[in-house]
């Protein structure tokens, strides 16, 4: 009675064993996923950040020169009324 209790215990042990190691196993592809994916994101982040980065210096540029085209407007304007330009 006691070998049958210990060959039942024995082989508990080895299916709690097994059990363990596929579950290692299953966390470890999980843990692997997650930072592939993660790797994944941060690159996109990354890209995401540059194209912004460039738009908003372009921007900055487009504006810069719309401030500029506006004076030489207002220039080219004053410089019509003087000469008797009666625009709107």
């Amino acid at each position: 009675m006691e070998k049958r209790f210990m060959d039942l215990l024995s082989e508990e042990l080895k299916l709690q064993e097994a059990v363990a190691k596929e579950h290692a196993r299953h966390m470890n592809i999980t843990f692997g996923e997650a930072k592939r994916m993660a790797s994944q994101y941060q690159r996109e982040a990354e890209k995401c950040i540059a194209a912004t980065e460039t738009c908003e210096g372009a921007r900055e540029r487009a504006e810069a020169l719309l401030i500029k085209e506006r004076k030489i407007t207002t220039i080219w304007e004053q410089r019509a009324r003087q000469m008797g330009w009666e625009g709107e």
